[in-house]
């Protein structure tokens, strides 16, 4: 038996945190928010977790269901109502706006006191303190982007390319161990490291396991230091930079 891959990503931070993304990367009023297209983009995020087979949170999916059901009550049409019994028909958007709003207040008040933090750390001292025992955990994602931008990438990428699967086929197990794909993804940003390589060409392979062992390979020196990603603006080419010591 083929044993697929099973990823679970901690950088997600929940649905309201990939809405607000969406709705800062395409510029959407939030008090006005399109349906139709949020629902599709945060569908197509779904679908490219689902094609990986990354643990997807049940809250994403509960998530999915209540745009659906928004989408499909801003397709009813408007019932007439009487002067006499004219009664205020809440927007179907409203409690969803209300909880992105809501949302977006808390994620500023975190980056504002993280931002104190950082300047508290610059003012005041402390003794030496020996940190060998101490686990660090490191935010997985660098550069300009988010983990929600290398999905996009991903999925536009997928989209591009459109690999087929045979009707018959042989299990046959020829997984890449991510350690020996880390190598051999370092060594091709190494070889760019003045012009980086694009993100489409770190997937020389149209096979699943290769997709996504190659994409951990990726987050993983992402995590180590060693390889960022750039992208010059929204929608653009995302690029992969080696960002390792010199050698």
């Amino acid at each position: 038996m083929n044993q697929a891959y099973q990823v679970k990503l901690a950088t997600f931070e929940g649905p309201l945190d990939l809405l607000l993304h969406l709705i800062n990367q395409y510029e959407i009023d939030i008090y006005d928010i399109p349906v139709a297209q949020i629902t599709e983009q945060y569908m197509n995020y779904i679908h490219t977790m689902q094609h990986l087979e990354l643990n997807i949170a049940s809250e994403y999916l509960v998530m999915a269901a209540t745009l659906l059901a928004i989408k499909s009550q801003m397709l009813l049409p408007n019932q007439e109502l009487d002067d006499e019994n004219e009664e205020y028909i809440e927007d179907p958007r409203e409690e969803l706006m209300q909880r992105l709003i809501e949302y977006r207040k808390f994620k500023e008040a975190a980056e504002t006191f993280k931002e104190k933090e950082l300047e508290a750390n610059q003012i005041f001292t402390r003794p030496p303190v020996i940190f060998e025992d101490l686990t660090v955990e490191k935010t997985i994602v660098q550069g300009d982007i988010s983990i929600y931008d290398m999905l996009g990438a991903l999925g536009k990428m997928l989209e591009r390319k459109k690999w087929k699967e045979p009707l018959e086929t042989r299990i046959q197990k020829a997984e890449v161990p991510i350690e020996q794909r880390m190598d051999e993804v370092l060594e091709l940003v190494k070889r760019s490291r003045k012009t980086g390589i694009s993100f489409d060409q770190m997937f020389t392979q149209r096979t699943k396991s290769h997709i996504v062992v190659t994409f951990m390979a990726i987050l993983e020196l992402m995590k180590i230091n060693q390889v960022t990603c750039k992208q010059t603006k929204h929608f653009d080419t995302l690029y992969v930079f080696y960002s390792g010591d010199e050698e």
